[in-house]
């Protein structure tokens, strides 16, 4: 072959020869190890590509994620590319633009609000049992000094006993000063108790106290403190009509002398209303109103004519 003949097929070769990146690629269902059978057309018309060609063909092991490499980027060859896996979503959305950085652990060292611990009530130490002496001792030194009756409640909270306890014992002690004797009593009036004189030494009682000077009630007093113990509560107008008199000044001297008590107005007239005090009750020695003797007894024959002639 002459010098010319070699050279115009040196120029017909590289004129013929297709670049590895634009020839044509084989089939993906094609294992990339297929023997000789395989048509030589698709892999280069014949020819054996050069080892960057052959290197393409042969699919990449999968990289780790965590590090990825950027590819080269592939050539156009009008054929459609494979699709590339989806990317796998985050686990957490990512933060906006220009907006503070989550912070690891940042809920973990938000101070947790605790109520605050309640101090623990320290429980009132309980109440010494008197015995029946010590007890009895201490009822008699309290009712020497009361000036108006007490009641069993009231004891029972300053000594810190049972009340029906306390109701036992009075009812020894008035029980046990009626045996031996004794000048005084104790005896339950106006809704407590109370110590009193007996009645058989009231005269030396009065003597030694009033010394001859004479406090006691006149006639008309009396009349209008019985009217108001029976008909309470009552206007002085009906107190007025009862006795046929005027009972304003009367009725003044009763409540100075705190036998008598307002309390409250009628609802007709607006007037106002009367009623016996627990002076009353504690000066007749009597519990409540209710222990008062019956009227009946001491009313005239012609009661309902004069009742008539008072309306």
């Amino acid at each position: 072959m002459s010098t010319e003949e070699h050279r115009n097929s040196l120029a017909d070769q590289a004129a013929a020869w297709v670049p590895p990146w634009e020839r044509p690629r084989p089939p993906r269902d094609i294992p990339p190890d297929a023997g000789d059978d395989s048509p030589r057309a698709d892999r280069g018309g014949g020819e054996t590509p050069p080892e960057g060609a052959a290197a393409s063909t042969i699919p990449a092991e999968p990289e780790p994620a965590t590090n990825p490499e950027p590819r080269a980027p592939e050539p156009d060859t009008g054929e459609p590319a494979a699709a590339e896996p989806a990317a796998a979503e985050p686990a957490a959305a990512e933060p906006a633009a220009g907006g503070p950085e989550p912070v690891a652990g940042a809920a973990a060292r938000v101070p947790s609000k605790r109520p605050a611990q309640r101090r623990r009530a320290t429980a009132p130490e309980p109440a010494r049992q008197l015995d029946d002496a010590e007890l009895r001792g201490a009822l008699e030194a309290i009712l020497l000094v009361v000036d108006e009756p007490v009641s069993e409640a009231t004891l029972a909270d300053v000594l810190e006993q049972p009340a029906t306890r306390i109701g036992a014992m009075l009812d020894e002690i008035s029980a046990g000063y009626t045996a031996a004797g004794h000048g005084f009593d104790l005896r339950r009036a106006a809704g407590g108790w109370r110590l009193y004189t007996r009645p058989e030494y009231a005269t030396y009682v009065e003597r030694f106290v009033l010394d001859g000077q004479s406090v006691r009630l006149t006639q008309a007093a009396l009349e209008t403190l019985a009217v108001v113990a029976y008909k309470q509560p009552v206007t002085r107008s009906r107190i007025s009509a009862i006795r046929g008199v005027n009972c304003d000044g009367v009725i003044r001297t009763l409540v100075t002398r705190g036998l008598v008590e307002e309390c409250g107005t009628e609802p007709e007239s607006g007037a106002f209303l009367y009623r016996t005090t627990p002076l009353f009750l504690e000066k007749l020695g009597l519990n409540s109103v209710d222990e008062l003797p019956p009227l009946a007894p001491f009313l005239p024959d012609d009661v309902e004519e004069l009742s008539d002639a008072t309306r």
